[in-house]
């Protein structure tokens, strides 16, 4: 097992995989279930689903296809989306998830990241965290698919959320994701010295170069993969697949 995690961050639409470009744009990758399936043959440590529509049409967590996909999946899961009470993380973690992810619900009520700590552990509480710059390059959190400035620093978010209970970041720069033109290394070194707890990079990974410089420069815990193992290659099809864990070894000693 590699010392840092690297996490495929799979977006979930109703009932299907997709993938997006700085938010937008979502494009049909295919079934989450069969992906899921691949991943165990690829033997990935870790998983992310978020459910990139379930705060906008302000329903439930689709509960069906979480099932689905936990009694397929023989890695940790993660969940976010949807999720604004402490009766739906539990009926989460029930299904089998292990970490649930808060990200606008965070914003609408701060307290629920301490209120799930309390009870499931702080290891159990990851708060999603959306950057984009605004036009001076300072970076702001937005909220609602990075439709709603909070008008918050994410340092200051961040540093937050650790004193609330959460036990990890998902950093993810809006202006980065789904580019390939690798991370924003300023923002994830900013926040990576200002908290203790683990931050997972995310936004913008093309190689496993983009990978090296986010874990020794900007000194994240794990990095979280959307179009690299999804697609074949910048500007190619569909192929679900994880980096050589020979190759990463190299560049993560």
């Amino acid at each position: 097992m590699l010392k840092t995690r690297i996490i495929p961050a799979l977006l979930l639409q109703n009932e299907s995989l997709v993938k997006t470009f700085r938010f937008t744009k979502p494009r049909y990758i295919g079934d989450p279930i069969n992906t899921v399936r691949i991943f165990n043959e690829l033997e990935v440590d870790e998983l992310i689903f978020l459910d990139i529509t379930a705060t906008k049409d302000k329903r439930e967590p689709n509960y069906k296809i979480l099932s689905e996909i936990a009694n397929e999946c023989f890695m940790p899961l993660g969940y976010g989306g949807g999720i604004c009470s402490l009766e739906q993380a539990r009926k989460i973690f029930s299904i089998g998830f292990e970490k649930i992810l808060l990200n606008t619900s965070s914003h609408l009520n701060k307290y629920l990241i301490s209120e799930i700590a309390d009870v499931f552990g702080s290891q159990a509480v990851i708060v999603s965290i959306d950057v984009k710059k605004n036009f001076w390059g300072t970076h702001e959190v937005w909220a609602h698919e990075a439709k709603q400035n909070i008008k918050k620093s994410p340092i200051d978010w961040a540093s937050e959320v650790e004193r609330l209970g959460a036990g990890e970041i998902l950093l993810t720069s809006v202006d980065k994701e789904g580019t390939w033109s690798g991370f924003d290394i300023d923002l994830v070194k900013k926040t990576t010295d200002t908290v203790n707890i683990p931050v997972i990079a995310h936004g913008g990974a093309g190689t496993i170069e983009h990978i090296r410089e986010v874990v020794k420069q900007g000194n994240a815990s794990a990095v979280a993969l959307g179009s690299m193992v999804v697609y074949q290659k910048k500007g190619y099809g569909v192929l679900v697949n994880f980096p050589d864990k020979k190759e990463l070894e190299k560049i993560l000693v």
